[in-house]
């Protein structure tokens, strides 16, 4: 098991271009739902609890190995608003790209030549584990963070926070990532029996139903 690959998959550094996207929170701030750190952190939990759980269920999943292909269309299924699934095309894109400068492998190639415009970037995620070495359960996690490390570092430059105050919310809310993590790799584990059911499917209504407005705007910040 390569644990040092999970630093360098979690590292927001990585070039899998999440740095353009704040995940939800520039159409939450500036519709005021996002404006202190406390609204930040529920914000986030929220996110984490829904969004975010899919999304590391997905890439547990592929981590496994289950059919790529059937959880695409899984992701599609729990991506109900059109600009997201776009958007999770693009950074699938994009960290498939980087996958593969990273971590050459024969599967990575294969996903790109099926899906030559982006497959979904959990599916790309998990993959991307499993060349790296890395469990289901680090896929997980690493979905996990992600779903609100983006939104928090964007809201530090949407409000101008205190970075101190914003990394604070991450530190609270680390519990609440295992948590997701666990869930998401325990669903992943009953998929080769039970099917695509075995997912989670939370939903947030909210967050697509501003994902839409968002790319509306004339003047952004992030892509999404």
């Amino acid at each position: 098991m390569n644990r040092a690959a999970l630093l360098v998959l979690a590292d927001g550094r990585f070039p899998a271009g999440g740095h353009a996207h704040s995940g939800g929170a520039e159409e939450a701030v500036t519709a005021g739902r996002v404006r202190d750190v406390a609204s930040l952190e529920e914000f986030c939990r929220g996110r984490l609890h829904t969004s975010g759980l899919v999304a590391a269920a997905i890439a547990a999943a592929a981590a496994i190995g289950y059919d790529l292909l059937l959880l695409e269309e899984a992701a599609d299924a729990r991506t109900p608003a059109p600009v997201l699934r776009h958007t999770s095309r693009r950074l699938g894109r994009q960290l498939l790209r980087a996958a593969r400068a990273a971590w050459p492998c024969a599967e990575l190639d294969a996903l790109a030549a099926i899906r030559p415009h982006g497959a979904h970037q959990p599916v790309v995620l998990g993959l991307t584990a499993r060349c790296a070495g890395l469990t289901p359960l680090d896929a997980a996690h690493v979905a996990a963070y992600e779903s609100i490390g983006g939104p928090v570092t964007a809201t530090v430059r949407l409000l101008r926070s205190d970075p101190f105050d914003a990394t604070a919310v991450l530190a609270r809310l680390t519990s609440d990532i295992d948590h997701v993590a666990s869930r998401a790799a325990e669903a992943a584990r009953r998929v080769h029996a039970d099917g695509l059911a075995a997912l989670p499917a939370a939903s947030a209504p909210l967050l697509d139903i501003a994902a839409e407005r968002h790319v509306t705007r004339p003047a952004r910040l992030f892509a999404s």
